[in-house]
């Protein structure tokens, strides 16, 4: 029988909802400073060049500007995984890669200073393709990185993180196997989401060595960390999180417009704000890593994977941050839906002029599964299974054993999904609609109608660390300490519902503090489905802690034991004898009570969220219409009904279905130019054209902390994609190889345009 909560699991207003509502909430553009200089970036024209001479001299006579630095101005400090980024570097290596940096005391006169800047570049052999960058002779664009193969694995993640996937005898599973497929399918072409907030930062230094920034980052806790690290360790940094307008993952980390800022500030002692255009988010911020899979499986007739072997190309564009780290959950989340005893999946990150890869919602999972997944379908397709009673039978059951981003492995304790994916193969009529492997589900004229499942999950919703104060005050209120950003999820309301749940306090009686590194404990950020198990856990913990601590102290007061006490409202009273009772006030008004909490990582649990989707395409324009989703999942335990429902809504744009849609980055491989950075190329879903959306949420407990909750909210948009890919291609009854599935592609495929011909792509 389901717990009944006071709080939990009933919808409550947000914490900042009427400065949401009211336009008041202050994000990062709206803090003003005094004396504050507005900072710009010259970016460079060409995708791989060296700048054999810069002339500042023009600019700096501008009245206005107060600063103009260049690689020969900064210190030597960098970043990226491995640490070979320089801030500024007098090789450029894409087009948009930073060359100057201007403080004015206008963003106009900053602007125009950057015009008064003249560049002599050296032009350098530009690449774009994965496996043409890795041939011989193919231009270099790191010393340290030869090959342009990037160094696997990352710090963070420990000595022995996962880079790849090989266990047991592949050979075998191969002989065992009843059909082989093979195939190469890519997801390259995936743009940065581009949440309604440019990245920002205002840096104001401190001599010597101090710096404080104010960041429109998701986790501004890992700011802090992240950038001590870039600053060689020298300089002690503090980070205020601002209200964050979306991230989607992508505002994870900001390092280098936090880094020029507070470069600018440096040079000249007064406070400096950079915020990027909308056309440089989109043309110079991080994108979705691309991923370029060949594969080869071996599968029986009832469903069982024998063997996976295969390469995984990652694309990284001209450095790596988090890719490694990305390459690391995918190789983890793979092993999660594709049951297999026999494994030798080799992996790869290389080094293009592009753009760079950063976080992106899908972390890695995303990525390697849409590739991988139509290989799966191919075996899927020579047996004539049903793709939905092959997710039932390959997902990670209780008992099962993967290994996970540390290279470690691990026995799962969660829960089976298998009733979620009935439950919402029969909302969408699956079994009605499912025609078999390249069939479509309906003709009517040019209009063919197809259908196609997807699944995700994630075991890093109890990913790294998280550390949380709960302090309790004689007045009868309570006060969360968190470093906590919000970044429009809700997410730090939900941590004080779970807070005022323990405590049995009014929501209004508990506050939650600033998101400032210094006055808040550890905190990694909310990323990775990870808010509702790690941060919830902390945030619980702490209370707990604090609840356990006053009752300790006021139970002398009742002439009782702690644990025959109860509070409710800020009072104290004998659970068998509740008019024996006294308010938080009798541990006097000059004591307080400060609870803590700590979450160490668990990657025994995992989410699942599996999605159906129904597509209509018309043969002769080649256009894809989205007709149905039906999203379901098991959370364990609803913590906020409006906010799970955003999230699961949430599954279109912005790196959910619509990657397979029509959300690309359409690059020009002769100049290294994004040819659609700007909001009229870029294509968006608006509101007339949203499709119906069915989700279905169940409640199984979940072993997580005291609520029995999980995350789902980072996933649901991650089963979308290869769930259209599998709809387009049975509707047109031929596979499709790249996403997303332009007019163009589904043309190409029908045979009514040429095919095409991208050198080392997937075709």
């Amino acid at each position: 029988m389901a717990e009944v909560y006071r709080f939990i699991g009933k919808p409550t207003r947000r914490k900042d909802a009427v400065e949401v509502v009211t336009g008041t909430t202050q994000y990062l553009d709206d803090i003003r400073f005094p004396d504050l200089l507005h900072g710009k970036v010259l970016r460079s024209p060409h995708p791989h060049a060296i700048i054999k001479k810069i002339d500042k001299s023009r600019a700096e006579q501008l009245p206005g500007v107060k600063a103009i630095l260049t690689w020969q101005d900064v210190p030597d400090w960098k970043g990226g995984t491995p640490r070979v980024v320089r801030i500024l570097d007098r090789k450029v290596r894409y087009v948009g890669d930073a060359v100057a940096l201007v403080a004015a005391t206008s963003a106009q006169i900053a602007k125009e200073a950057l015009g008064l800047i003249d560049v002599e570049y050296e032009l350098l052999p530009a690449v774009f393709d994965v496996e043409e960058v890795m041939k011989p002779g193919a231009p270099q664009l790191y010393d340290e990185l030869p090959g342009n193969i990037v160094t696997p694995g990352t710090p963070a993640f420990g000595h022995s993180c996962l880079t790849e996937v090989v266990m047991g005898d592949v050979e075998q599973g191969f002989r065992e196997a009843e059909v082989i497929s093979e195939g190469t399918f890519g997801y390259e072409n995936i743009p940065n989401p581009i949440p309604p907030e440019p990245p920002g930062a205002v840096a104001i230094w401190e001599e010597p060595n101090r710096v404080t920034l104010w960041v429109s980052n998701q986790a501004s806790y890992l700011d802090k960390i992240l950038l001590f690290h870039v600053f060689g360790k020298k300089v002690e940094v503090r980070t205020h999180g601002a209200a964050c307008g979306g991230s989607f993952g992508t505002k994870l980390m900001s390092w280098q417009v936090q880094t020029y800022a507070t470069l600018l500030s440096r040079a000249t002692g007064r406070p400096v704000k950079i915020i990027f255009s909308k056309e440089e988010h989109i043309a110079a911020f991080v994108l979705r890593p691309g991923s370029r899979m060949q594969a080869r499986v071996g599968m029986k007739k009832d469903g069982t994977v024998t063997a996976v072997s295969g390469t995984w190309l990652v694309d990284t564009g001209y450095y790596s941050a988090t890719t490694q780290a990305q390459v690391a959950v995918g190789c983890g989340e793979i092993q999660l839906m594709t049951r297999c005893a026999n494994w030798d999946l080799k992996t790869a990150i290389i080094c293009t002029n592009r753009n760079a890869s950063g976080s992106v919602r899908g972390f890695g999972g995303q990525e390697l599964k849409c590739s991988f997944i139509p290989v799966l379908c191919l075996a899927m397709e020579k047996l004539d299974i049903d793709p939905v009673d092959f997710i039932k039978k390959n997902y990670v059951k209780p008992g099962d054993g993967y290994f996970w981003r540390d290279g470690l492995w691990y026995t799962y304790r969660g829960i089976d999904y298998s009733d979620a994916m009935d439950q919402g193969a029969m909302r969408f009529g699956w079994r009605e609609k499912w025609q078999g492997w390249l069939k479509p589900s309906s003709v009517d004229g040019s209009k063919r109608r197809g259908v196609g499942v997807g699944v995700h999950g994630n075991a890093d919703i109890g990913e790294d660390s998280s550390e949380a104060w709960v302090r309790l005050n004689p007045d009868g209120s309570a006060l969360l300490y968190s470093c906590i950003t919000e970044h429009g999820t809700g997410q730090r309301s939900n941590y004080v519902k779970m807070v005022a749940e323990v405590l049995q306090l009014p929501m209004e009686r508990v506050t939650v503090t600033p998101a400032d590194s210094l006055i808040n404990p550890f905190e990694y950020g909310p990323f990775g489905s990870r808010g509702t198990y790690a941060i919830g856990s902390a945030a619980i913990a702490a209370a707990e802690d604090a609840r356990r601590q006053l009752l300790e102290l006021v139970a002398p007061r009742l002439d009782a034991k702690p644990e025959e006490l109860e509070t409710v409202d800020g009072v104290v009273f004998v659970r068998d004898s509740p008019e024996r009772k006294i308010k938080w006030g009798a541990i006097g008004y000059d004591r307080t009570v400060m609870g803590y909490g700590r979450f160490d990582p668990d990657f025994t649990l995992a989410n699942c969220m599996i999605t159906f989707v129904e597509v209509e395409v018309d043969t002769e324009t080649g256009k894809v219409d989205l007709l149905q989703v039906v999203n379901t999942t098991d959370v364990g335990q609803i913590i906020d009904p409006p906010g799970l429902e955003g999230q699961l809504n949430g599954c279109l744009g912005s790196s959910g279905i619509d990657s397979a849609l029509f959300e690309e980055t359409i690059l020009d491989h002769s100049s290294g130019h994004i040819l659609n950075a700007n909001m009229i190329d870029y294509k968006w879903r608006t509101f007339s054209e949203l499709p119906p959306i069915d989700n279905i949420v169940l409640e199984t407990p979940v072993a997580s902390h005291r609520f029995k909750a999980i995350g789902v909210g980072e996933v649901a948009t991650s089963p979308g994609p290869m769930a259209v890919l599998m709809a387009v291609s049975n509707a047109l009854g031929v596979w499709l190889h790249e996403y997303p599935v332009t007019p163009e592609r589904v043309l190409k495929a029908l045979g009514k345009l040429p095919a095409m011909t991208r050198t080392g792509g997937a075709q």
